[in-house]
């Protein structure tokens, strides 16, 4: 069975991003007509940028929330510096593998002078605490029909990034998602949350809700939304975002998202109006994260009056927690 598994994950990615892209371009065909006569007014465009507008900001958060991660773990570094790194290497999550973002950002800190162990932790744990988060507001926002089993979900999903729990989680995702790297990435195992971590978690909380905030614009744009969808939008945007982000096969989601927020907005709106919809929104996500990497690119090179000599806030303490840190010559490169 192992080996019939293992002959088949290469082709599992295509298949899935086949099959929905397949049924994409079935809804597509089936509503051209109503698809073909939309039209956008001034407000929406204005709508749209909003929409621009928030999901800029929303990674400009969530760079800032990965800086407060590293802190956490004692390894602070310069919130420029950090966030044009951030910014630079997400738009690496559309290439084929959807690891090179978190290997670039590792990467990055590390010849910085951080340990490898907290920089590998620090872009590890960003992903499973986004999809906590997506999970929890999804939970909160979904319709009151199974009220008890979603309490127990929240109480699950807040448990889950315990750090008894969440600890053994990062160290199968870690072997999961950097396969083939660096040996001495995938090595620092042995650096593990000591803490409850609530500020990170938090933060991926409001990363959540303004890319949900960002959708909402997006479907304004291109029709009238009542108060009592707004948390079924939040619900939805969410939980179909959570897939994109945990299922494999699309780089940055690209097709899961859309298919399962057709699927679950359905009986909210009509097939046109969502498929316009999420097809502005992915314009939008990619436009942002291009934004993004365009500023940290320009800021670097001519926006910055001096140009860092020393990425590292102070010397970070690494902990017992840290079983590899770099070479003392390295770290000398580094302080110069």
């Amino acid at each position: 069975m192992k080996k019939i598994l293992s002959r088949i994950k290469p082709y599992l990615r295509w298949m899935i991003l086949g099959a929905t892209l397949f049924f994409l371009l079935g809804a597509l065909k089936q509503n051209w007509t109503e698809v073909s006569e939309i039209e956008v007014t001034r407000t929406g465009w204005a709508l749209i940028a909003s929409s621009l507008a928030i999901t800029i900001v929303a990674h400009l958060w969530s760079g800032q929330i990965w800086l407060l991660t590293l802190r956490e773990f004692k390894q602070p570094i310069q919130n420029r510096w950090g966030l044009q790194v951030y910014l630079k290497t997400n738009i690496a999550k559309y290439l084929p593998g959807n690891v090179w973002h978190f290997y670039g950002r590792i990467m990055a800190v590390n010849k910085a002078g951080v340990s490898i162990g907290a920089a590998s932790l620090s872009v590890l744990l960003e992903p499973l605490l986004m999809a906590s988060a997506a999970l929890l507001i999804a939970l909160i926002n979904a319709q009151q029909d199974h009220l008890t089993l979603q309490i127990l979900s929240l109480v699950i999903v807040l448990v889950g990034v315990h750090p008894r729990i969440l600890n053994p989680v990062i160290k199968q995702f870690r072997k999961m998602k950097l396969k083939g790297q660096d040996p001495q990435v995938i090595a620092a195992g042995g650096f593990q949350i000591d803490k409850y971590p609530l500020k990170p978690f938090l933060g991926q909380i409001g990363f959540v809700g303004l890319r949900s905030l960002g959708f909402i614009f997006a479907v304004l744009a291109l029709s009238p939304v009542e108060w009592q969808q707004v948390p079924v939008l939040l619900s939805s945007f969410s939980l179909a975002w959570l897939l994109g982000l945990v299922i494999p096969g699309a780089p940055g989601g690209i097709g899961i998202f859309e298919a399962t927020a057709l699927t679950l907005l359905n009986q909210q709106f009509s097939p046109a109006i969502l498929l316009g919809a999420v097809a502005f929104y992915r314009l939008i996500s990619v436009l942002a994260e291009a934004s993004g990497a365009l500023y940290a690119e320009l800021d670097e090179r001519f926006l910055s009056h001096s140009k860092v000599q020393n990425p590292l806030m102070f010397e970070p303490l690494h902990t017992s927690n840290t079983p590899t840190s770099l070479p003392k010559e390295q770290l000398a490169r580094a302080r110069k």
